[in-house]
């Protein structure tokens, strides 16, 4: 298609299950990493390419990073990831004074992803298509089994791998946290799992089995991921080309029972907390940017802990690493108001960790701050931090 310079992240190293459902690794590459093969056995391949290979986590690189890309396409496995990436892309976004979207600050997205012989493909362009927050609730919930069920009563072999894992594992290791990466880990899993299933009479207990009940893997199929990964990369061009008019803007495909394709034009929240202009909270100018950090654990839209704190690209306090932090530690103790360069109204830039259904994610937020008593701005409606 004529992309010259790529840039591919994984934190994944090959396994022997992954072979059967692609044409870049062989069984030589087992432990190696994703994206490093794969980048090279591309442009071994595809002469004039160009792919920068990253074995990392998404989280590891700078926001400022995703920043250098006209484009991003996601095929991520979990709705945590998904999400983090949807933010950093819509921190980009800036708004006019009528809150309308300003097309040079637009980071494009393409998201796919697969389950059995299902799969999506959707084009996410933030402040005028939904974001990946918008419609969170097309991702149903993951399957969870209650304790009582496989404490006592087991009745598949899902229940006999998860008693292994969630019960019979803190009981054997007191203290040790078990690693789903780990293969020595995984094969315990399975040998207790075989033993539960005998004393209860059933079958199906197999090692890749535990494996996709463990780690929540559903499994590929290579046909799937074609057809889905095809029509990623097609939006990715049109996008970039401008040759065609981009799917409007989800896609679903079923090849369970036939083959079934549908596009959903989706309409984008408004208010979302994510994609939209920014969360408005009012403050006094004596406010310290300490203050304003402890107060966004307690705003209710937000909830956020440890948070690092940008304004216009200047670090105003980091959490991390250490020689940041010490860096900017002296910034607490002074008004955000100063900090800010005394405008009347400006948007910060939060990341740090948010709590979602019991389960604590990385998060990114854009914030409108607006000081009271500045000329310019008159009383909003809004819950603030004083």
């Amino acid at each position: 298609m004529g992309f010259q310079n790529i840039d591919v992240i994984d934190m994944d190293t090959i396994e022997v299950s992954n072979l059967n459902r692609q044409f870049l690794f062989r069984l030589q590459d087992v432990g190696k990493s994703k994206a490093e093969v794969a980048a090279k056995r591309v442009m071994q391949r595809v002469s004039g390419v160009t792919i920068v290979p990253h074995f990392c986590r998404i989280e590891d690189k700078d926001i400022e990073f995703y920043n250098n890309f006209q484009i991003i396409v996601l095929g991520l496995d979990s709705i945590e990831a998904r999400s983090y990436i949807n933010s950093v892309a819509c921190s980009f976004l800036e708004y006019d004074e009528n809150d309308n979207p300003l097309e040079e600050t637009v980071k494009p997205m393409v998201d796919g992803g697969t389950e059995g012989f299902k799969g999506h493909a959707r084009v996410i362009m933030p402040g005028t298509t939904p974001c990946f927050e918008c419609n969170i609730w097309l991702f149903p919930p993951q399957v969870k089994f209650p304790l009582c069920t496989l404490a006592e009563t087991p009745r598949t072999a899902a229940h006999c791998i998860e008693y292994a894992h969630l019960i019979r594992w803190d009981e054997v290791h007191s203290g040790k946290a078990f690693d789903a990466d780990n293969p020595e880990h995984m094969q315990w899993v399975y040998s207790e799992a075989v033993k539960r299933a005998d004393l209860f009479g059933i079958t199906g207990v197999t090692y890749s089995l535990t494996q996709g009940v463990v780690k929540n893997i559903i499994p590929a199929i290579a046909s799937t991921n074609a057809i889905i990964s095809a029509a990623c990369a097609l939006e990715a061009f049109k996008l970039i080309s401008g040759c065609s008019k981009t799917l409007s803007n989800y896609l679903t495909y079923n090849g369970l029972d036939g083959i079934h394709i549908k596009a959903t034009d989706f309409v984008r929240e408004k208010d979302c907390l994510v994609c939209g202009p920014g969360t408005l909270i009012e403050l006094e100018t004596s406010v310290t940017l300490q203050q304003f950090i402890e107060s966004l654990a307690e705003h209710p839209k937000l909830l956020i802990s440890k948070p690092s704190v940008t304004y216009r690209g200047n670090n105003l306090y980091m959490q991390a690493p250490p020689i940041l932090e010490e860096m900017t530690r002296a910034n607490l103790h002074l008004p955000l108001f100063d900090l800010m360069d005394k405008v009347p109204k400006g948007t910060v830039h939060v990341s740090g960790t948010t709590n979602k259904e019991g389960k604590k994610t990385s998060c990114l937020r854009k914030l409108r701050v607006a000081f009271k008593g500045v000329d310019g701005i008159v009383d909003m409606d809004v819950a603030g931090a004083s």
